[in-house]
């Protein structure tokens, strides 16, 4: 599976709200909007979700992802 195959299966089975505020993480890290940022981590080139996020956003999600078993 790739990265952006992994993205956008996560993305799509966490709740609304969650996604929301990953998305918006992104957003607000690179300086566009929640739809920009979704475009980005789920084009054919992304990178891991994990690589756009910082500080606790990026540790919460990444044992989110693990409990989908989506992350190592």
């Amino acid at each position: 599976m790739t990265n952006a195959q992994i993205n956008a299966k996560f993305l799509a089975v966490i709740a609304p709200a969650t996604r929301r505020d990953i998305l918006t993480a992104i957003a607000n890290h690179y300086g566009i909007d929640n739809a920009a940022a979704y475009a980005e981590v789920t084009d054919a080139e992304a990178e891991h979700l994990l690589d756009y996020l910082t500080g606790s956003v990026r540790t919460a999600t990444h044992f989110l992802m693990r409990s989908c078993r989506l992350s190592a």
